[in-house]
């Protein structure tokens, strides 16, 4: 929802900030000035006070789980979503399956002999 202040006619858009590690996820309100970028809104939002392993100029970060750019602008009622790193290459990981000729059936368990 945009709102205007009429004493200096800054449009504000609301929008949300969300990160998640396995023991703990957050998602912050922050009303952003129209035309801030997601870099910006991330700063605006302090969400590094809470987190401090996040660094805002290289984290990825997406919009409803599509990978953006930092400099991309929001909209009203964008979810910024901040990526941590994987722990472990998808591509090495089956590889190494592979290698060790185990078996994989649809959902990620090995068969059973």
């Amino acid at each position: 929802m945009a709102s205007a202040n009429p004493a200096n006619a800054t449009v504000t858009i609301r929008v949300e900030v969300a990160y998640a590690r396995p023991d703990r996820q957050v998602i912050i309100p922050v009303d952003a000035p129209e035309g801030a970028t997601l870099e910006q809104v991330i700063n605006q939002s302090h969400i590094q006070e809470q987190f401090p392993e996040i660094q805002a100029s290289t984290a990825k970060v997406g919009v409803f789980g599509k990978l953006s750019k930092l400099s991309a602008t929001v909209r009203a009622g964008d979810r910024i979503e901040i990526y941590r790193p994987l722990l472990a290459d998808p591509k090495a990981v089956r590889k190494q399956r592979a290698a060790e000729g185990k078996k994989m059936r649809k959902g990620g368990g090995e068969l059973e002999p």
